[in-house]
């Protein structure tokens, strides 16, 4: 396994280490464990492991960017100086390397996000399972845990409760690796459910919200809604200043939706759209529909004589704006406004350059890719382990963090189990605490 040179490889453990989670995250501390000499057992609810990161990976699957460190630390906001040593001892390039050393090789797109050669995560889920399982890694499918019954049971470490299939199941282990996922996609297995009992025995945690989400506005009109849900906006820019004076100013794409918009663009910003909504009941973005042609060119190809020609066809023809674009235009402008300023070139130009959205919701948690809040990060120490419940350690989208969309969020997933899986070694003897 390719990981950082301090991992611990020193004497096998005799203890036992239960992980419970089958994601990234989870998997990557299994690693970690196997490597120092852990006896490792992998718990997860569902029939199979890794099923968010299957499907994550079925349009291509983005597992880092290869922008600088620098920078790629920046993309973690608020949480960055705390992601840091996550990403110092477990970065992009070492991801690329462990790729690698399953024979995964990975190229970097035109966007300079990194993908395996096959764009596909079954190849590499299946090699590395092989690999865990290889060094000794236990898998126990349908094993629902029940974190109200989490319990230190000295001298034997942690006393576990499963559901399964066949009934209650019991577990002990001298330490305890939680890799429980957010609340999204809760179908492939992870609900959130772990989070108020977890909170109800002293944990700190924050609620979970949507991240990486499309939102709801007011109402599109329903000829909008009927004609044009489901179509791509490419190439416009998203502006947004929230209440604290906060900016967020990018080029890209997003898609209209029944209900609002959603994509990639929209993904990105949406830490900052959702908490406005939050604070104030609705935050008002501007969307640029032709960000490469300036107001004033824009405000003199439009004054160019319309004639008899219908403003659909001057659109097209003026400033190649049609189809879901051309029909924004007309959104939340009543009828009279409409008469009198449709033939104003300058009015059209302002409006096309900085079309306003009001935004009203973020849409439910589980449509989103990712989640905020879980478990603060405040909570633990330097190495994921909780200091109210020794031993026991955190890591992937369970924590309080989040990142958009591009590789980010992968990448942290992986290396915070890096990290929390080199914490359970070193409290077990086997590394150095300091």
């Amino acid at each position: 396994m390719n990981l950082p040179a301090n991992t611990p490889l020193t004497t096998p453990l005799r203890s036992r280490v239960a992980v419970i989670g089958g994601g990234p995250a989870g998997l990557m501390a299994a690693e970690a464990l196997a490597a120092g000499g852990a006896e490792v057992d992998v718990y997860d609810a569902m029939p199979s492991v890794g099923r968010k990161f299957l499907l994550a990976g079925k349009g291509g699957l983005n597992l880092t960017h290869s922008e600088p460190l620098e920078p790629f630390v920046g993309r973690y906001g608020e949480r960055a100086e705390a992601l840091r040593p996550w990403l110092d001892a477990f970065g992009p390039q070492a991801l690329r390397d462990w790729a690698a050393g399953l024979g995964v090789s990975t190229f970097v797109g035109s966007s300079g996000r990194v993908f395996p050669q096959e764009m596909k995560a079954a190849p590499l889920l299946r090699a590395w399972l092989h690999r865990l399982r290889g060094s000794g890694v236990r898998f126990h499918m349908r094993h629902r845990w029940q974190p109200s019954e989490l319990q230190a049971d000295t001298p034997s470490g942690w006393r576990l409760v499963f559901d399964t299939p066949a009934g209650r199941h019991e577990a002990h282990a001298g330490a305890v690796l939680l890799a429980l996922g957010g609340a999204s996609w809760a179908r492939l297995g992870s609900g959130g459910t772990w989070l108020a009992p977890l909170a109800a025995q002293g944990v700190g945690t924050a609620p979970l919200q949507p991240s990486n989400c499309g939102f709801d506005v007011a109402g599109w009109s329903p000829h909008l809604a009927g004609k044009h849900a489901g179509a791509p906006l490419k190439g416009v820019a998203l502006h947004f200043t929230d209440r604290l004076g906060r900016a967020f100013h990018r080029k890209g794409e997003c898609v209209l939706t029944v209900t609002g918009l959603e994509g990639s663009l929209v993904y990105a910003a949406s830490a900052l759209l959702r908490d406005e909504i939050a604070a104030s009941g609705a935050a008002t973005l501007q969307l640029d529909l032709l960000p490469d042609r300036s107001l004033d060119e824009l405000t003199q190809a439009l004054a160019r004589g319309r004639g008899a020609r219908s403003l659909a066809n001057h659109l097209r023809e003026q400033a190649g704006l049609h189809g879901a674009k051309a029909g924004l235009l007309r959104e939340g402008v009543d009828a009279a406004t409409w008469a009198a300023h449709s033939r104003d070139a300058g009015w059209l130009a302002a409006r096309i350059k900085a079309l306003p959205l009001t935004l009203v919701a973020a849409r439910p948690i589980d449509e989103a890719i990712s989640t905020a809040g879980g478990v603060l990060l405040e909570s633990l120490d330097k190495h994921l382990m909780l200091p109210t419940h020794p031993g026991v350690f955190c890591a992937g989208e369970m924590l309080d963090w989040e990142a958009p969309t591009g590789g980010y969020l992968l990448t942290a997933c992986f290396a915070s189990g890096v990290v929390a899986g080199q914490g359970a070694l070193a409290w077990l003897g086997t590394g150095v605490r300091d």
